[in-house]
C-alpha cells in the first residue's frame, strides 16, 4: 500500500516552485517487515558478519584495508562523473607522473582522506552533523566544487535533474535552505535514537534521508555513501571500512536513483530497503571472497620467496608485506625500508620481477616504478 505523504510533502515556495520537505524518521506508518524484508535483513547481517570475521583473520588487517578504502573512493567518485581508475589513484599516491592520468584524480584522493578523517574522528566523538560538515570540507578542498561552500550547509536552493535543467525542470527539488536546520536536526536525533530497529535497516533509512535532504551545494552523493561506512563503523557492525557499496550502486545506478525518488513520491521505504540490503549482502560476499584471495596470494608469494631468494629472503619478505599498503614501489623505496644499498635494492627488485611478483610499470630505464599487479587486480577487476 502506497502512502504518498509518508516520507514528506512537496511545499510550494514563494517563487513558484515546489520543494520536498521530508517527514522525520522513523517512517509513519511504521515499516512493514514482510517475509522478503525479514529474510534480506537476516541475510545481510550474516554476510556482514562473515566479512568482518574474514578481515579480522588477515595477518595485518590495517594493511589490507588500504585497498578496500581506495576501491570505494574510486567507485563512489565515478558515480559523480570522475574518470579516474584505481590504477590512476595508486599512481598519484606513488607520485608517478603520467600524461594520461585524469585531472580529477585529486577528487578521489580527497575521498580517501575524508574517509580516514571520519573514521579517526569517530573513535573520539559520536556521529554528528558537525562532523559531516568537517568531512565535507575535506572532500571538496582544492578540487571541483571547492567554490561551493565546502563544509557549510547550503544557503541557496539546489535541485536534481538532467544536466543544464532549470529549477522548474528539475526531477527533484530538496528542502529549501530555511528547512535544512530542522531536517538535519531530525536526522541527527534519529541516528542516536534507541530502539529495536535492525541496525542495517536504520542505516538504509539514514542514507536515503540524507540524499533527500541534500544539504550541500555539491558532494551530497559522496557524503551520503561515506555515511554508510561511518555508521557501520560506529555501530561496530564492521570494525574496518571494507564494504564498497558504491560498486553495487554504480552497477544499478538508475535503479538506485529511481528507488530514492520512489520514497519521496510514494512513501515506499520498503522497496528501497530491499535494494539496500541486497547490495549489502552481495558486496559483503564479494569482499569476503577478496579477503580469502588476499590470504591465498600472500601465502603463495611468501612460499615462493622462501624457496627462491636465499640470503635475501628476510629483506624480500619485508618488501612483500609493504606491498599490501603501497602496491606501487621503487628501488629507492626498497633501499629505504631494508637499509641496503641502492645496488642491493636493485638486485632484490630484479628478483621480484624474475619471480613475476612485481611488474615494471613505466617502460623506462630510469625512475622506474614497479607494480604488485596480482594484488591490485583483485580489486581493480571487481
Amino acid at each position: 500500500m502506497l502512502h504518498p505523504h509518508r516520507a514528506g510533502r512537496y511545499i510550494k515556495q514563494a517563487t513558484g516552485y515546489s520543494a520536498f520537505i521530508p517527514a522525520p524518521l522513523p517512517p509513519d506508518p511504521p515499516l512493514h517487515f514482510d517475509d522478503d524484508l525479514l529474510s534480506l535483513v537476516s541475510r545481510a547481517d550474516r554476510a556482514l558478519g562473515r566479512l568482518d570475521g574474514s578481515i579480522q583473520t588477515l595477518p595485518d588487517a590495517d594493511l589490507f584495508v588500504f585497498m578496500y578504502v581506495r576501491k570505494e573512493a574510486v567507485l563512489s567518485s565515478q558515480i559523480e562523473g570522475t574518470q579516474s581508475s584505481l590504477n590512476d589513484l595508486l599512481e598519484a599516491e606513488a607520485n608517478i607522473m603520467s600524461a594520461h592520468r585524469p585531472l580529477d584524480v585529486d577528487e578521489v584522493l580527497n575521498y580517501v582522506n575524508a574517509m580516514k578523517y571520519g573514521i579517526n574522528r569517530l573513535t573520539e566523538l559520536p556521529f554528528s552533523i558537525r562532523l559531516i560538515k568537517e568531512i565535507h570540507a575535506r572532500l571538496l578542498e582544492g578540487v571541483r566544487g571547492a567554490e561551493r561552500e565546502p563544509g557549510e550547509v547550503r544557503r541557496s536552493q539546489n535541485w536534481i535533474g538532467p544536466g543544464g535543467c532549470t529549477l522548474t525542470e528539475a526531477t527533484f527539488v530538496p528542502p529549501s535552505p530555511f528547512e535544512l536546520a530542522q531536517a538535519l536536526s531530525d536526522l541527527e536525533k534519529f541516528v542516536h535514537a534507541e530502539g529495536a530497529m535492525p541496525a542495517l535497516v536504520k542505516i538504509g533509512l539514514i542514507h536515503a534521508q540524507f540524499e533527500t535532504i541534500h544539504p550541500f551545494l555539491d558532494g551530497n552523493g559522496r557524503i551520503g555513501r561515506l555515511l554508510i561506512s561511518f555508521l557501520l563503523f560506529e555501530s561496530k557492525i564492521l570494525l574496518k571500512p571494507v564494504l564498497y557499496l558504491s560498486h553495487y550502486f554504480k552497477q544499478h545506478r538508475q535503479r538506485y536513483y529511481d528507488l530514492l525518488q520512489n520514497i519521496r513520491d510514494n512513501g515506499d521505504w520498503e522497496t528501497w530497503l530491499k535494494f539496500f540490503l541486497t547490495a549489502v549482502s552481495e558486496v559483503s560476499l564479494e569482499a569476503t571472497e577478496t579477503a580469502r584471495q588476499i590470504v591465498a596470494l600472500r601465502e603463495h608469494h611468501r612460499r615462493r620467496i622462501v624457496a627462491s631468494f636465499g640470503r635475501a629472503t628476510a629483506n624480500a619478505l619485508t618488501v612483500l608485506e609493504s606491498l599490501y599498503s603501497h602496491p606501487i614501489i621503487t628501488v629507492n623505496n626498497i633501499a629505504t625500508m631494508t637499509g641496503v644499498s641502492f645496488t642491493a635494492a636493485n638486485n632484490l627488485m630484479s628478483r621480484f620481477v624474475e619471480e613475476k611478483i612485481l611488474v615494471e610499470a613505466t617502460g623506462q630505464s630510469r625512475n622506474r616504478q614497479f607494480r604488485y599487479s596480482d594484488y591490485i587486480n583483485l580489486f581493480a577487476s571487481r
